[in-house]
Formats: C-alpha cells, structure tokens, sequence
C-alpha cells in the first residue's frame, strides 16, 4: 500500500476527538502539551493511555515524573490548547499568554482551572509505537464539571452542534 503521511493524517483527520492538555510537574514548574491521542483502556483497573511524539519536550518529562494530569478542555479554552501546542514555549508565560491558571492535587500534580474533566494518572508502562510512545497510566483521581467540550476535526477547532436524531 503506497499511502503517504499526508493521506493518513487527512484520514484520521476525519474523526473527531476531544482535546486535551497533559500536564506534569517538573521543578515546581508547570510542562504541558496539547494532546487529542487519548482513550480509556480499562474500568478494572482504571488505565487510560496517552500517545507522544517521541520529540515532543513534555515526553522526557512523562518517563522521568511517572505522575501526570490529563486535563479535558472546556470548549472556552482553545487558546490555551494552541500555546501548549506551540512547538517552543515559555511555560512561565502561559497564564499572561493563555489564561492557563493551575491549581495543584495533593502530589504536586498541575490541574488546570476550568477543564471539563481532570485524571491524576501514575505511569504504569509504556510502548514504543513508531514515533510515538503510548504511555498506560492508572487513574488515580478524577475531578468533572459541567459545560461544553472543545473539540478538533479536520483540522480545526470545533464546538459540540445539535444532538443528533433519536438521542
């Protein structure tokens, strides 16, 4: 099969996802990196998986922590996933920049204000998947609030439309 990149990302491009924003602390700073690759893996044990670019600064800091928040957007946050998508960025800058606000879980954990939905995750294993490693954590803790989700389509940023027929 002769497929380029560019016709498999178009594909993918096709389903929509959520968007989220990983988050880790490192130092007492807050790293993060915008990251749509996440899905439940497990109820018994509770296990979600997140996929990074290999290359992305935030992957270093996953396998060195083993303790990361995964942080569902709220719809009114797209500005926020573009500067923790940016390929340079200064972390300190993010609440001037984005309006990124963090408070923390009792692990020093960063949970951004706002989100829809907030998972404390304790790495439990990781697989070299191309140029991405999939990292399976345990979900320790949850946080949920109400409203609307941002969402990502063919390559923009989307909000949640009408309920389809028969919902």
């Amino acid at each position: 099969m002769g497929i380029t990149p560019a016709e498999f990302r178009e594909a993918m491009g096709r389903f929509a996802t959520g968007v989220s924003i990983i988050t880790v602390d490192l130092d007492g700073q807050v790293h993060g990196m915008t990251a749509n690759a996440l899905a439940s893996v497990s109820l018994d044990p509770l296990l979600i998986l997140v996929c990074v670019d290999r290359n992305a600064r935030t992957h270093a800091h996953l396998h060195s922590r083993k303790r990361f928040g995964i942080n569902i957007l709220a719809a009114s946050q797209q500005r926020i996933s573009e500067y923790y998508a940016l390929p340079v960025y200064d972390h300190e800058r993010a609440e001037q920049e984005a309006g990124a606000r963090f408070d923390r879980t009792s692990h020093g954990t960063p949970i951004l204000q706002g989100s829809l939905s907030y998972l404390e995750c304790k790495l439990q294993s990781t697989q070299e998947a191309g140029d991405h490693t999939i990292f399976i954590a345990q979900v320790e803790n949850v946080v949920t609030r109400q409203g609307e989700p941002l969402l990502f389509f063919r390559g923009e940023y989307r909000r949640i439309g009408e309920a389809a027929p028969g919902s």
